[in-house]
């Protein structure tokens, strides 16, 4: 027995010397950690929070001042969490646990907090230091034979040569590939997104010519302003993350249409790696099980100069002191050489900008680039950006459609309210997203509500919201009907879907993202209905063809989530799974952006 003694011994230790490495040096007890547990939150950006967790877990059970860290890890957008934090207090019924740590994707995100901090409410409660864990800076990422169509790698390409291109009124064909269609540009909303973000800045500063020291004046400029809006005349639609671009184009590559659904798309580096490794989550515990696409994508690094993703790590100040000892243990583990290490695996940069041996031409990136980097405007100025920025982007041309049947009087536990009134109040609250220059529609919808068996109903006709519709300001005439809808009746969901595609396609608009956005609790149940596959059949875009997209949201445990999710994949959309009825807020925020 003596021997499996000594090998059971030595097993221990060498376990024990592997955690001391990952953990810069702490040895904890060869039993593990004794001592009272340690909990600590960090918030940190979905590009990486895969990565995190698998931080987290091999970092808790550490023993630090106090007792044994434990770290658990949420996985929230860097501008959600900005919502949350800017109001001084945190809400947990709206936005889940507390954070003890905030690891935004960019630093700007911390500076936006600070600018908007006030006496009472947030001030203080960022600190002055939040070093930065990882790097990876954003670039355009485009379909690579486009890409060399532009003269990628050899050409130096920015934000002004896709301009260029998105003017030319022959789209790809100036190019000799007409086959392309025209230009198409993906973004993610810069109040959400850091790539929508960093996008955003980029293209202000290539508007000016500059690379720091972006004033007001600057901003404002009539130049500068009629650049950035030709820009965003390009945008295919906006969104909350990077990934529904990318799970839409590897969608489309895998049925040959790698080069039709957009031209380009702006990203952080680490993900052309991911999703030409057949992996658009960037999840770790995915990496391997997808196929490397057919039409792979190549990273743009704009001529003009770009910013770099910084990922800082911002210890809040409402931290209890207890857990201090661990956030600073955790984030020694972080910069320590193991986990620069797991990042540069997984295609970031390090902390202090190193690149690891992925970031190759083969994998669609450039090591040497980027070779300008962008100073981020200076307090204030952000904040002013994307308040420009509402005022240029391009316009929303929007049908809301929403399930009255009878499902959705049920009753929502622990709310006082039912589904119907959440959604209400959802809906109501969405409508200040949109800009009065944006058109809108409102339409209700159940079983025969019309003659003829018509499961639908137009509340409020599409048009501008600064019009006025029955004698009102459509504004006010959405809200009012939005509050008013009667629920009964049953589902038809298939029928509706349809009708409410076609009359956007009447409506359409060459200048605006034509889209319906589509609430339902339930699924088909109109028996004299089209069937599903003639609907998909009717609304599916074809190759090359930029119509009307459906953003669809299942809402409450009985909707139809597959059937939802096969309507927006047929029209290049999204589809948003609202199985518990509370969180119906924060996706028709997240709905919203798209627009």
């Amino acid at each position: 027995m003596v021997p499996y003694v000594i090998v059971a011994v030595v097993a221990i230790v060498v376990i024990a010397a592997v955690r001391w490495v990952s953990t810069g040096g702490e040895l904890p007890s060869l039993l593990g950690c004794s001592g009272d547990k340690i909990e600590l939150t960090v918030a940190a950006s979905p590009e990486k929070a895969g990565l995190m967790k698998q931080f987290a877990e091999d970092y808790s059970g550490t023993k630090v001042e106090g007792g044994c860290a434990e770290v658990s890890i949420i996985d929230q957008s860097s501008g959600v969490t900005l919502e949350a934090l800017q109001n001084g207090t945190w809400d947990e019924a709206e936005y889940g646990t507390q954070p003890d740590v905030w690891s935004p994707a960019s630093s700007g995100w911390v500076q936006i907090a600070r600018d908007r901090a006030t006496a009472g409410d947030m001030a203080g409660l960022l600190p002055q230091d939040a070093p930065s864990i990882a790097n990876s800076p954003l670039v355009i990422a485009m379909p690579r034979p486009m890409a060399e169509a532009l003269g990628w790698p050899e050409e130096k390409l920015g934000w002004s040569d896709l301009l260029e291109l998105s003017e030319n009124d022959e789209g790809w064909a100036s190019y000799g590939h007409p086959e392309w269609g025209e230009f198409r540009m993906g973004k993610t909303n810069p109040n959400y997104s850091t790539s929508g973000l960093n996008a955003t800045i980029g293209s202000y500063f290539a508007a000016t010519g500059l690379t720091s020291d972006l004033t007001s004046a600057d901003i404002e400029n009539s130049e500068t302003r009629a650049f950035v809006s030709g820009v965003e005349r390009s945008i295919v639609h906006y969104g909350d993350i990077t990934l529904t671009f990318l799970s839409n184009l590897q969608r489309a590559d895998a049925e040959g249409r790698g080069l039709s659904y957009i031209s380009a798309v702006a990203v952080e580096e680490m993900s052309v790696v991911h999703y030409n490794q057949g992996n658009p989550t960037g999840n770790p515990e995915t990496a391997g099980e997808g196929s490397a696409p057919n039409v792979p994508l190549a990273a743009v690094y704009p001529d003009e100069g770009t910013l770099m993703s910084d990922h800082p790590y911002v210890v809040l100040d409402w931290i209890d002191d207890a857990k201090r000892p661990a956030a600073e243990g955790f984030l020694e583990y972080l910069l320590a050489e193991k986990a620069q290490q797991e990042f540069k695996d997984n295609f970031f940069r390090d902390a202090e900008g190193g690149t690891g041996e992925e970031l190759t031409q083969d994998n669609g990136v450039l090591a040497q680039e980027p070779t300008q980097l962008l100073t981020p405007p200076s307090s204030g100025v952000l904040g002013e950006m994307l308040e420009n920025w509402a005022d240029l982007r391009k316009p929303a041309n929007v049908l809301l459609v929403i399930d009255t049947s009878g499902s959705m009087q049920e009753a929502v536990g622990g709310t006082g309210k039912n589904k119907l009134s959440l959604a209400q109040e959802a809906a109501t609250a969405s409508l200040d997203q949109f800009s009065d220059t944006d058109h809108l529609g409102l339409w209700m919808f159940s079983t025969n509500l019309e003659d003829g068996g018509q499961d639908w109903r137009e509340l409020v006709p599409m048009g501008p919201l600064d019009a006025q519709v029955n004698g009102s300001p459509r504004r006010e005439e959405l809200t009012e009907q939005i509050s008013g809808l009667p629920p009964g009746g049953g589902t038809g969901l298939y029928d509706t879907a349809l009708a409410s595609y076609e009359m956007v396609t009447e409506n359409f608009r060459d200048d605006a993202i034509n889209a319906v956005v589509f609430l339902t609790d339930g699924r088909n149940e109109d028996p004299n209905s089209i069937s599903m596959d003639d609907l998909i059949g009717q609304i599916s875009v074809e190759t090359g063809e930029q119509g009307v997209r459906i953003f669809t949201i299942g809402y409450g445990e009985g909707a139809d989530l597959e059937t939802m999710e096969a309507i927006a994949k047929a029209t290049n959309a999204a589809a948003y799974d609202s199985s518990d009825p509370e969180s119906i807020d924060k996706i028709f925020e997240a709905v919203i952006s798209n627009f």
